[in-house]
Parts: structure tokens; C-alpha cells; sequence
């Protein structure tokens, strides 16, 4: 969790993070001196001795200061809630030696990146943090403490504006530091998030959000590889291994017409044409989970109404889909829907269920209702950032939605009904026939 969510949600007062908040910026307020302090004096003195070269050796680590720099700001990001945050891309030397290294971290981005950084904090972020932390919790303090002051030495400069020396007006200025306290603490964790966020955007590494768009799109690609995986096996089997098997359960059926009837050969006979039908009916059963061939010759409509009639509890379908969708959008919506009719049929106690939905304004959206005793345990949504838990067997469908940019919502209070519902944008690539 980070700063910011923990300012959205309550308790937040009675939290760490308020605390969390003013180590993070007391810190960067003291560290931000310190660095000041090393580069103006690294700079000046480095640059005063460069003349006699005795300060060259200063100047370079001044230039080299920014790395241990972006180290510690790495690490002070945890206090925010934000971490781990990337390193830079410092290249590794092509040969062994401090005059190859020390070449190497000259001449790339990386290391004045993280200079610029280290002189950004040391001119500008630390006054910014000591000044939050003044103001949002000093000032409110300072009022706290006035009838400690007056008891003390009779009188009090409030903020040195104006002088309290009188006991109503200590205690006033003491309520009125609670609130700006209070107040003061929300202050504390937007400014310690809005710092955060800023350091985090300067040393992150460059082309981070250009990996995550690759990481996206590789994503969909194993996606689809998957998928033509699939309907290769289910291809395969379907015109090999299960016609072998017809082929198979008709000589034996064939054998045992020719053999006397009665005897132990009619016997083992029968027996292995049984064996063979079995086979072949879960072979069927099989290729038809592996990818259905409704599903790939019809569609969605047509592979759902055939899902709904194998289905152990009945199932009404109320579907108005106008054409074929996207191959990988038919099969993510297809075996949602299969799961949730087996979850029905082996935890709901439902009667019926209820498939609706269709295709409007670019988005597929698909109902799946039961009148079961309901009280799945599951998140209320998952997108890509969340997905169902309590083991409703939905999490890896819920990671496919999320890939196709879809939502998966599960409700299922105690008593029931439980609603399912699954929603992907996309665009029909045929009319239906």
C-alpha cells in the first residue's frame, strides 16, 4: 500500500502512515542538506584545486555522487509505500579496471541523470520537505505546547504574531493546534506522496512504460499462441487419434458378430468393444474441453446453447450476439461460462440458471445467474490488477479477461443469487449467417 491509498481509506489518522509520512520527508529534508553540503563543497573546493590537478579527483567523485545518492532515495522510498522503484541502466564495463569503469559511468545517461537528480534534491526537494513538515506539523505543535509556555514564562508568541498571556486564550490556541494537527497529518501524506511520486518518475529507469506495453503485448501474443495450441490438439485429435478409435470400435464390433456366440473369445470380444466405446466417448469428451468445434464453426450463441444442454442443472440462455467475434474473445467468454455452469452444478445448489447478455456499444457482456444458496467467497471485481480467490476456480479466466481488457465481477451474498459477469470490448469481425 502505498501513501496515497492509505489517505483514501479510513483509519488513516490511526495508522503508521502518518508517521511514515514525516519520516519521509524529515529524512529528505536531512539528507537533501547533506547532499547540498557534499556538492557545493566537492564543487568549490575541487574546482579551486583543479588548477594544481589535485582537485580533479574531488570533482570526479562530486560528478560520481549522484549514484550513492539515487541509492539512498531508492531505498527512503519504501517509507512511502513506493518500491521496489528501477534502477538506472548503468552499463557493465567491457573490461576489468577502475580507468574502464570509471569511462564507462562518465559517458552514460544514467549517471547524469542521477547527478541532476542529487543537485534537484539538494536546491530544491529538501526545502520543499522541512517546509511541509514546518508548517503542517510544527506550527500545530508549537500551539499545542502554549499553556506549557505561559506556565513557563507567563506568555507565549504564537507563530511570532501575536501574544498570548492569558489562560482562555492558551487553551484556545491548544484547540486550535488539535485541529491543525489533525488537518496537518492528511497534509503530511499528500506531501509525502506528491515527493514520492516525483522521485520516483526522476530514478526510474527510462522506457519502463515502453516494457510494460512490450510485457502487454507479449502477454497477448502467448495468449494467442496458446489458444492456436489448443485448437492444433484439439485438430489432431479430432482427425487422428479419434478416428483411429472409430475405426477401432467398428472392426471389434465387427469381430464380435463372427465369433460363436457364447464362448470366451465372444466374451473378451465384447468386453474390449466396450473398453473401446469408453475411450472414444472420453476422447470426445476431452477434445470438446480442449476446444469445441461449435464454438470455431458457429460461434458463441451456438457454443453456449450447446454448453447449456450438457449442463447438469438447467439452464436458460437469453444471448443476442449479432456476429462473430474476435476468435480470442469467443473462447475466453465460452469457458467462462462452462466454469461457472460446472461451479453451479458442484457448490450452488441451484435449480436453474440463467444466461444472458449479448453485444452493445463494443463490448461483449455476459450474465450468468443461478438461484443457488449463493456466499462465494470472491473479490467483488477483478481486472487486471485484482483477481477471484477463495477457490472458485475463476482466477485463470480472470487473468484471460484481463488480457482481452475485460472485467470479471462476481456477486454471490449468503442466501443468493449469485450474478457472474464478464465484460470485453471488442469489435465483430463477421455478420452472422
Amino acid at each position: 500500500m502505498t501513501v496515497w491509498q492509505a489517505l483514501s481509506r479510513r483509519g488513516y489518522l490511526g495508522s503508521a502512515w502518518p508517521w511514515r509520512a514525516v519520516g519521509f520527508l524529515v529524512s529528505g529534508a536531512v539528507f537533501g542538506a547533506v547532499v547540498l553540503v557534499v556538492i557545493v563543497v566537492g564543487a568549490v573546493v575541487g574546482g579551486a584545486l583543479a588548477v594544481v590537478l589535485v582537485g580533479l579527483p574531488l570533482l570526479l567523485l562530486t560528478v560520481l555522487s549522484g549514484i550513492p545518492v539515487a541509492a539512498v532515495e531508492r531505498w527512503r522510498l519504501r517509507l512511502a509505500g513506493v518500491g521496489p522503484v528501477p534502477l538506472a541502466r548503468h552499463r557493465v564495463p567491457d573490461a576489468p579496471g577502475l580507468g574502464r569503469w570509471l569511462t564507462v559511468r562518465l559517458t552514460e545517461a544514467a549517471t547524469w541523470r542521477e547527478l541532476g537528480y542529487a543537485v534537484l534534491l539538494g536546491l530544491v526537494l529538501w526545502p520543499l520537505d522541512a517546509l511541509v513538515v514546518a508548517f503542517a506539523a510544527g506550527v500545530p505543535l508549537f500551539l499545542l505546547a502554549t499553556p506549557l509556555l505561559v506556565a513557563v514564562d507567563g506568555e507565549a508568541k504564537v507563530v511570532k504574531l501575536w501574544t498570548v498571556d492569558t489562560w482562555p486564550a492558551a487553551f484556545g490556541a491548544a484547540a486550535g493546534g488539535v485541529v491543525l494537527l489533525i488537518v496537518g497529518a492528511y497534509v503530511l501524506g499528500l506531501g509525502a506522496g506528491a515527493r514520492a511520486e516525483v522521485a520516483k518518475a526522476l530514478l526510474g529507469a527510462p522506457g519502463d512504460s515502453a516494457r510494460v506495453t512490450e510485457l502487454v503485448r507479449s502477454r497477448v501474443r502467448l495468449v494467442d499462441a496458446f489458444e492456436a495450441e489448443r485448437r492444433r490438439i484439439e485438430r489432431d485429435l479430432h482427425d487422428g487419434a479419434q478416428q483411429r478409435l472409430v475405426a477401432l470400435t467398428m472392426a471389434l464390433g465387427l469381430a464380435r458378430l463372427d465369433a460363436p456366440p457364447g464362448g470366451p473369445l465372444a466374451e473378451q470380444l465384447a468386453k474390449a468393444h466396450g473398453e473401446a466405446e469408453k475411450v472414444l466417448a472420453e476422447l470426445r469428451e476431452l477434445i470438446h474441453g480442449i476446444h469445441p468445434k461449435v464454438l470455431a464453426d458457429y460461434g458463441l450463441e451456438a457454443a453456449v446453447a450447446d454448453a447449456a444442454d450438457r449442463s447438469v442443472v438447467p439452464v436458460d440462455v437469453e444471448l443476442d450476439i449479432p456476429g462473430r467475434l474476435p476468435q480470442p474473445v469467443e473462447t475466453a467468454a465460452y469457458f467462462v461460462v462452462c466454469e461457472a455452469l460446472a461451479n453451479v452444478a458442484k457448490h450452488s445448489g441451484a435449480s436453474r440458471v440463467t444466461i444472458g447478455g449479448g453485444y452493445e456499444d463494443g463490448r461483449l457482456t455476459l450474465d450468468i445467474r443461478d438461484d443457488g444458496h449463493g456466499g462465494a467467497s470472491a473479490t467483488a471485481s477483478v481486472s487486471a490488477s485484482a483477481s477471484v480467490s477463495g477457490g472458485t476456480g475463476l482466477t485463470g479466466l480472470a487473468d484471460r479477461v484481463s488480457v482481452l481488457d475485460g472485467r470479471l465481477f462476481l456477486s454471490s451474498p449468503p442466501g443468493g443469487p449469485t450474478l457472474l459477469r464478464v465484460e470485453i470490448p471488442c469489435r465483430p469481425t463477421e455478420p452472422c449467417a
